[in-house]
């Protein structure tokens, strides 16, 4: 499973892969994202245009009190989108991505240890992870965006390590990704492969973990 990746901030770096000259947004910096962070996701805007919006990693519970409880859903397994109710409408009108620098890898080598591996294309040009968003919803405390990732079985290269991989989309699947283009469950779950891509797999190096952020609720919302 994907704990950890870095975002793509700089859509300039963008041009070359589909049709993104005219996204807002972002800065030329670099952030780590983790459950219960906030990242930039791709979608289409009600007038079918691309957009990036902030929102929050992990599905909140629909009985959460506040949307700073700690999330229900980080991932969602791409064999079962379009059968589990917590992710079939999502996967029928809400999807999106994320485009990224980098991505962590968990592999457990013991009952309470994992050791995190950071992948990184050779190439230096971002990598688009498929995810489901939604809107969570409450009387008191508002509304919040929030997201999963799609995963998939692991391509050869980290089936070393661990037996799921973050779901890839490649810029000439983004269209129907993203609802662009027609295409129906089928088709879209075709697109959610193990991809091989040409990568370097580096043990990342032990650091400390940065503090976790501590908002309002009412600076998450939107």
């Amino acid at each position: 499973m994907c704990g950890k990746f870095t975002q793509m901030m700089s859509w300039r770096e963008l041009h070359d892969l589909s049709e993104l000259t005219a996204i807002a947004g972002g800065s030329d910096s670099e952030d780590f994202v983790t459950p219960m962070r906030l990242a930039q996701v791709l979608r289409l805007d009600e007038s079918g245009k691309r957009e990036v919006v902030p929102m929050r990693w992990g599905f909140a519970d629909l009985h959460a009190k506040t949307p700073l409880e700690r999330p229900k859903h980080m991932h969602a397994r791409a064999e079962t989108l379009d059968s589990l109710p917590t992710f079939r409408d999502a996967f029928a009108h809400a999807r999106g991505l994320v485009l990224v620098k980098t991505f962590n890898i968990g592999e457990e080598v013991g009952p309470r240890k994992v050791i995190q591996h950071t992948i990184t294309p050779r190439d230096g040009k971002p990598i688009a992870l498929a995810v489901l968003w939604e809107r969570w919803t409450s009387r008191n405390e508002g509304s919040l965006l929030t997201f999963v990732m799609v995963t998939t079985e692991a391509n050869a290269l980290l089936r070393t390590k661990t037996d799921r991989m973050p779901a890839v989309i490649e810029p000439k699947d983004w269209p129907a990704w993203l609802g662009r283009t027609e295409a129906g469950p089928a088709e879209l779950k075709a697109l959610l492969k193990p991809y091989d891509g040409d990568w370097d797999m580096a043990e990342q190096r032990r650091q400390p973990a940065p503090a976790k952020p501590r908002p309002s609720a009412q600076s998450d919302l939107f």
